[in-house]
């Protein structure tokens, strides 16, 4: 790590658009020391003070599931060259786990989010603004595959939530954040020229802050 600001890119996209594979295969050109990613999900509010219930309701694409606060909170440490203890989020009981995970700074921050570009507090943060803009059709079925395979859930109940709540939540919140994406990458991480472009963007702030 060296003692000069680290670089943050924002990764946006809906779900299942390749924000993930995107940001992986970014990471894999560069050292282990290099690079740190926070995924916007882990910063979902405690709900401990809600009754189970209540909690079960939870509408996690919106904004106001997230603590933005704390999330900002971190990255301001992470910029001051201190280490935080990130958040992890139970989703078996909908609340936040009593554990944390210690993360050290370094040299380039992603913030990887459905809605990591709704809150002007975060975009002020950033150096780059990356929105992965991926079909809904191929959004669905990553997703589709993605609960049933990883979560247990049935084709029904998927197909049920997004329908009622993602598409909508997508529609209102996530894609009209594209506009403050200085990149936007089609088909996510598929695109192997837009992540070369990354990976080369990357370097060249990092060249220029060792200078």
């Amino acid at each position: 790590m060296s003692n000069h600001k680290p670089v943050v890119i924002g990764v946006a996209g809906g779900t299942g658009s390749g924000k993930t594979s995107i940001t992986r295969s970014i990471s894999q050109r560069f050292a282990d020391k290099t690079i740190l990613v926070i995924e916007q999900d882990y910063y979902y509010k405690d709900q401990s003070h809600l009754p189970f219930e209540e909690r079960l309701r939870t509408n996690y694409d919106h904004p106001l599931a997230f603590d933005n606060d704390l999330l900002i909170q971190h990255v301001n440490d992470l910029l001051n060259h201190k280490s935080i203890e990130k958040p992890v989020y139970d989703y078996a009981l909908h609340t936040r786990s009593n554990e944390t995970v210690e993360v050290e700074p370094k040299d380039v921050i992603i913030l990887e989010g459905i809605l990591i570009l709704e809150d002007p507090r975060l975009l002020e943060l950033m150096d780059i603004k990356v929105f992965v803009d991926t079909d809904a059709d191929v959004r669905i079925i990553r997703r589709l595959l993605r609960d049933i395979k990883e979560r247990g859930r049935t084709i029904d109940s998927v197909i049920d939530q997004y329908i009622n709540v993602v598409r909508p939540m997508h529609l209102q919140f996530v894609e009209p954040t594209k506009r403050y994406a200085d990149i936007i990458i089609p088909e996510g991480g598929q695109n192997h020229v837009a992540i070369d472009i990354m990976a080369t963007k990357i370097q060249t702030i990092l060249n220029r802050k060792a200078i």
